[in-house]
């Protein structure tokens, strides 16, 4: 549960955690012990490197809910403006510009409300 904090925020994972329901609370332990427990504590790359390819993997699948919760943990990993950006431009020409389209306008709506927090 550390590493997910640290990377989504407190404030992510409580409203997760409060919304977890009967049906849901199996998924919530499972996302926890294996996205966060095992994968993303793994030794063989930084957060900044998993973010990067997480936000590609959410562009190609178009996972637009998913992609603006993970634009906020790439900013919080290290990741600037300037390489979400250049990740994007390169997702267009793998991805389709379609699905970049949509991530530019995600993206640009998470970055203004950083933007505005951080003011």
């Amino acid at each position: 549960m550390a590493v997910r904090r640290e990377v989504l925020g407190d404030a992510h994972v409580d409203r997760a955690v409060a919304g977890t329901t009967e049906l849901t609370r199996d998924f919530q332990d499972f996302i926890t012990e294996y996205a966060w427990g095992s994968v993303w504590t793994r030794p063989g790359l930084d957060r900044r490197s998993r973010s990067l390819i997480t936000l590609t993997a959410l562009v190609a699948r178009g996972h637009h809910e998913e992609l603006a919760m993970h634009v906020r943990a790439a900013r919080t990993n290290g990741l600037t403006n300037v390489e979400i950006k250049e990740l994007l431009l390169q997702t267009a020409i793998y991805c389709g510009v379609p699905d970049a389209n949509t991530a530019f306008r995600i993206a640009q709506g998470v970055l203004d409300e950083l933007d505005q927090e951080n003011r």
